[in-house]
């Protein structure tokens, strides 16, 4: 999956991509974010180091949701689902390449969404 990228001189990468309009019950469910970020680790082929950590917090409704951090092997994966919009908004960094069209897909299929935004940086 990795070999066809090759940016010299490239530390790492990272991907940010925006979900919008994703499907209510499913980014509502820590149990569904733990089984999208197996799911995802799975797919780009890293490792990952400890315990998925999904945890709801935020007083104000505009960011009120949960917010997702793992750790890989190759460094992380972060995310924070916002209630208000059903907007999810992951972020991907890893000095191993992956694929981020692959990524976005995934993630699009996975939590339902209408349409997303990614960018990607190359890291030197």
């Amino acid at each position: 999956m990795n070999r066809d990228i090759n940016k010299s001189n490239m530390w790492g990468m990272t991907t940010s991509i925006d979900l919008h309009s994703c499907n209510p019950e499913t980014i509502r469910s820590a149990e569904k974010i733990k089984k999208f970020v197996k799911e995802l680790v799975e797919l780009i082929n890293m490792k990952a180091f400890g315990d998925t950590q999904v945890i709801h917090f935020g007083e104000d409704e505009k960011v009120a949701g949960f917010s997702m951090i793992q750790l890989i092997e190759t460094s992380l994966i972060s995310g924070h689902f916002a209630n208000l919009t059903n907007d999810v908004y992951l972020d991907i960094f890893s000095c191993k390449t992956y694929h981020p069209e692959i990524v976005a897909e995934f993630a699009k299929k996975f939590f339902e969404a209408r349409d997303y935004n990614k960018k990607t940086i190359y890291r030197k």
